[in-house]
């Protein structure tokens, strides 16, 4: 089967139901991130826990490349190869953790009062295992492409400029 790179929503009443279907989640097949956006009964939004997996795998893998680049000129090539590595492999993190939370702010609007969502950015080869971790904590998946998202994101910063 091909893989399809989802953003899965899960809603719940009951934000411990949420917390352990969060901590459940990490173990998914094709997981890349994962986030609880829970919207208080006063109105007010928390995003009370989230992860990414293989976070700081580019900011370290760019540093190892700059570093072995930098061998050619000696010590200082390498500790100048590494730096510059490193700020490159970091740069492109901070862009996808930005990116990232622009999603989850345009996704908020779907979170009703006193309610948690889980929120899965998953390249599921198989919705079978998102699926059987949303029925054993009350929940029934949504899910939403991931390109769709991405033009959901970008529709909401030309509305705001």
């Amino acid at each position: 089967m091909s893989e399809n790179h989802h953003v899965l929503l899960l809603d719940f009443t009951d934000r411990a139901a949420c917390r352990a279907a969060f901590d459940e989640a990490a173990h998914l097949p094709g997981l890349r991130q994962s986030a609880i956006v829970e919207r208080l009964a006063d109105g007010t939004l928390d995003f009370p826990a989230s992860q990414v997996r293989g976070a700081g795998a580019p900011t370290v893998g760019a540093g190892v490349v700059g570093g072995l680049a930098g061998l050619l000129g000696g010590p200082i090539g390498v500790l100048l190869g590494w730096a510059a590595g490193t700020a490159i492999g970091n740069a492109a993190e901070s862009w996808r953790d930005h990116e990232g939370g622009a999603g989850l702010i345009v996704l908020s609007e779907e979170v009703d009062e006193g309610h948690s969502m889980l929120v899965l950015d998953l390249a599921e080869t198989s919705p079978d295992p998102a699926d059987a971790l949303a029925a054993r904590h009350g929940s029934t998946p949504r899910r939403i492409p991931a390109a769709e998202l991405a033009e959901r994101v970008k529709a909401a910063r030309r509305a705001a400029e």
